[in-house]
């Protein structure tokens, strides 16, 4: 798919844009709105330099990018090098407009949402655009980057399987996946807990790295001696290190 980068960001929305992505300052936050299909106004929130890779993230199901677990990665992405360009889905962002909790569409519509997303960062972008998410976030992405290809995928406690369903997997897609993917997964993920994911087959593409005692949110349980924070901490050191491995 080609997308006119002039039509969907242009003027001072495309100038703003391009400040935030080769900014100079560590430190840089802030958020452009673009033009997804003509009618959708779409933000994206940018965040750290590209000094070691540049990925596209997605939220979980039932929370934002406000999430105490996702706005703690991104900081420490930011630290280790990686810029990442957040991005809502349309359902998300209309229960914050509502105040009404309300499910996500069928996955297959999220992906068309981020299809044109990744379309104009991939253009503008001077440097390769990974994918990725938390849980279904990462679902969405792995499935886009089976269907178009990507450059690399970050997968954030991704769903193998509903929880409590570990007969239905989530993987079929998973044969057309030949980019680097990295997935930081809790070894008590109740979506995928490190015994069950090790007796899957993966593609040769894929490392999976556990987070130790960590649950769906990387969070551990307290006997284990071990915080969220340092497991978040050495989930970004992990990604910047595999991200600059895979150049």
């Amino acid at each position: 798919m080609s997308t006119d980068v002039s039509y969907l960001l242009s003027g001072r929305a495309l100038h703003t844009f391009e400040n935030l992505l080769f900014s100079d300052d560590p430190a840089v936050f802030g958020e452009v709105v673009f033009d997804a299909a003509g009618s959708l106004a779409v933000p994206l929130s940018i965040q750290g330099q590209a000094r070691t890779g540049r990925l596209l993230i997605t939220h979980g199901a039932g929370a934002g990018l406000d999430s105490k677990m996702l706005l703690a990665y991104r900081s420490a992405l930011a630290e280790e090098g990686v810029q990442t360009i957040g991005m809502e889905f349309a359902y998300l962002r209309e229960m914050r407009k509502t105040g009404r909790r309300r499910p996500p569409p069928k996955v297959e519509c999220l992906v068309g949402e981020l299809t044109p997303a990744c379309d104009i960062l991939s253009q503008v972008s001077q440097s390769p655009l990974w994918l990725g998410g938390k849980s279904m976030g990462g679902r969405v992405a792995s499935m886009l980057a089976a269907r178009d290809g990507a450059a690399g995928l970050v997968l954030c406690g991704y769903p193998f399987h509903p929880k409590g369903r570990p007969d239905k997997l989530r993987l079929d897609h998973w044969r057309q996946l030949s980019c680097p993917t990295l997935v930081l997964q809790g070894a008590r993920d109740p979506f995928g807990n490190r015994a069950e994911v090790e007796g899957y087959t993966l593609p040769g593409s894929v490392t999976v790295r556990w987070l130790e005692d960590g649950d769906h949110d990387w969070q551990p349980r307290r006997a284990s001696g071990l915080s969220q924070a340092e497991l978040i901490c050495l989930a970004a050191k992990e990604t910047a290190a595999f991200m600059s491995r895979s150049r």
